[in-house]
């Protein structure tokens, strides 16, 4: 096959990779930059396909290695390398892997204190459900109304939500705490 006979053949297959690429990334602009690699390293080692061998399934397996090698390049980036002698970036929060003991320890007294200071109408409730009480054994063990436990848990966990408002905005914004 000559030079310009394969450049074509290429060129005119390239189209019908496109759902293989779009398989592979989830992506169109990938799946587009995926097809456009492939054709190029077809091109380039032109001189590597055997003449006889299916263009096609030579084409795919281009592309399936492109893919895979990418995704272990992208998956090494991820990895974190703590070359450091006593592995302090690993051990420490300094990425904000894990927060230490003390500051768990603040944030556990921040929820008890918070819900303490709730109404004895909402407390009892939600203290109920978080210990596991389905809604109708809470009802019954306090004589109330199961549309009423229900929306005084609601309310509960609405207030606390508000009071534990600076833990939420801080684990949104990659602060610590």
């Amino acid at each position: 096959m000559s030079a310009s006979n394969f450049s074509q053949a290429i060129v005119d297959f390239s189209p019908s990779l496109k759902p293989f690429a779009f398989k592979l990334t989830q992506d169109l602009e990938e799946a587009n930059d995926l097809i456009q690699e492939t054709v190029y390293k077809a091109l380039v080692n032109k001189d590597k396909f055997k003449e006889g061998t299916n263009l096609n399934a030579w084409l795919y397996t281009i592309m399936k290695n492109i893919f895979i090698n990418g995704y272990r390049k992208k998956s090494k980036r991820k990895t974190i390398i703590d070359a450091t002698d006593n592995l302090y970036y690993i051990n420490s929060s300094v990425l904000g892997i894990e927060l230490n003991r003390s500051e768990a320890g603040f944030i556990m007294e921040d929820i008890k204190k918070s819900i303490k200071e709730l109404n004895k109408d909402f407390r009892i409730p939600f203290m109920l459900h978080f210990q596991g009480f389905k809604y109708q054994e809470i009802a019954e063990k306090l004589n109330l109304p199961l549309g009423t436990v229900k929306s005084r848990i609601f309310f509960a966990r609405k207030e606390l939500k508000k009071t534990l408002k600076i833990y939420e905005d801080n684990k949104n914004s990659g602060n610590k705490i």
